[in-house]
């Protein structure tokens, strides 16, 4: 009897799948789905933080009491593309080092600006520091047309009449002649600009310390800050306004 031999051709890997069912994914695919989720993510997280809302900390006690050493704010960068800031609000702002025309002249950022410093965690970590990156948080007490005056223990009259600040607690100390160490103030706010200052007006190098002059224009205005979200215990909206503000200014 002869006998026959059965030859087989081998099949594709696939051969034996269904028709129409998915081809497996790759290494190569996976590892690209992994970072293009980091990515995308990460694309999210910067334009929220660039356009919308970020988190800021207060690193020193000028605005105190009102915000602590360390208070977590929430800054919101929408309402001033509709409208211009309003007296009394908290505002975050680019350092004076960014546009005051004497701090710019005497020193001015390297040739990567900002960008290395203020990327999130990157610049901590590579403990990189930046005068002109550095943000001030600050409360508007003076808009365009608005004429200001700041007597010497830093109280405030706009437009001829004082300015009721209940948040301000310590004030310039001054001697038997009404003389101290702090600045006065006499000018008319430019159209596009602001007059901040800090709260703890004994110990705030704000508008009145400002070599190139005492205004800040609304251009370097990051955002306003609006909710204190940490610690816990003293968490919510930020008080935006003076109690009783003065007659709006002569348009």
């Amino acid at each position: 009897m002869s006998s026959h031999k059965h030859e087989h051709t081998p099949l594709p890997a696939d051969a034996s799948a269904p028709r129409g069912a998915p081809t497996p994914p790759t290494e190569t695919e996976d590892a690209w789905a992994f970072w293009r989720s980091i990515l995308l993510t990460l694309a999210v997280a910067l334009g929220i933080r660039q356009f919308l809302v970020e988190a800021r900390y207060i690193p020193s006690g000028s605005m105190l009491p009102g915000l602590q050493l360390q208070d977590r704010l929430l800054v919101e960068k929408l309402s001033y593309r509709s409208r211009p800031p309003q007296r009394g609000e908290i505002v975050v702002f680019h350092a004076p080092h960014h546009f005051d025309r004497v701090l710019v002249a005497q020193h001015r950022p390297g040739p990567l600006g900002c960008v290395l410093v203020n990327l999130p965690l990157i610049g901590p970590l590579l403990g990189l520091q930046e005068p002109a990156c550095d943000a001030y948080i600050k409360r508007v007490i003076g808009i365009p047309g608005d004429r200001i005056m700041v007597n010497p223990k830093g109280q405030v009259s706009v437009n001829g009449k004082p300015l009721k600040e209940p948040y301000v607690t310590n004030t310039c100390p001054v001697d038997s002649r009404g003389m101290g160490p702090c600045p006065t103030l006499d000018v008319v706010v430019p159209a596009r600009n602001v007059l901040v200052l800090g709260d703890n007006r004994a110990n705030s190098w704000d508008a009145r310390f400002w070599p190139g002059g005492p205004f800040l224009p609304q251009t370097e205005i990051i955002g306003r800050a609006f909710w204190r979200f940490f610690p816990f215990s003293s968490a919510g909206s930020l008080q935006g306004a003076s109690t009783s503000p003065p007659a709006s200014p002569k348009q």
